[in-house]
């Protein structure tokens, strides 16, 4: 799914998810990955909600956002209590969906020069 063909701002920004990767400008990043407007962390070592801990999204925290958005892969799953309040703890707002939706939300959210960070389980 293309999302953009042109650069929309001084950020980073997502092009398009497909299943071959996320692309993110002009780089395509195959595996699962954090990104904000200014940095992204490829590599990200989960592949499906399963693996998500509070271990593995403390990356997430030394972006330091006020939302995060959690992509699931092609299928919305959700979070646990324990996860949902490891964010509401911290007065982060968080939502989960799809990963393509995420991305469509980021898109937009870093276009409003909000402080978001994504966190994208490859589809």
């Amino acid at each position: 799914m293309e999302l953009t063909l042109q650069n929309p701002g001084n950020h980073l920004f997502i092009r398009s998810v497909t299943k071959d990767g996320i692309r993110v400008v002009d780089d395509l990043y195959q595996s699962s990955i954090i990104l904000s407007a200014g940095e992204i962390i490829p590599g990200w070592p989960v592949s499906s909600v399963e693996q998500l801990t509070t271990g593995t999204l403390e990356p997430v925290l030394g972006l330091q956002p006020e939302v995060v958005l959690i992509g699931t892969g092609s299928r919305q799953k959700f979070l646990t209590p324990e996860l949902l309040m490891f964010f509401y703890s911290r007065e982060i707002g968080i939502e989960v969906m799809t990963t393509d939706a995420a991305c469509r939300t980021f898109n937009v959210l870093v276009s409003e020069s909000r402080n978001v960070v994504a966190a994208l389980i490859a589809v």
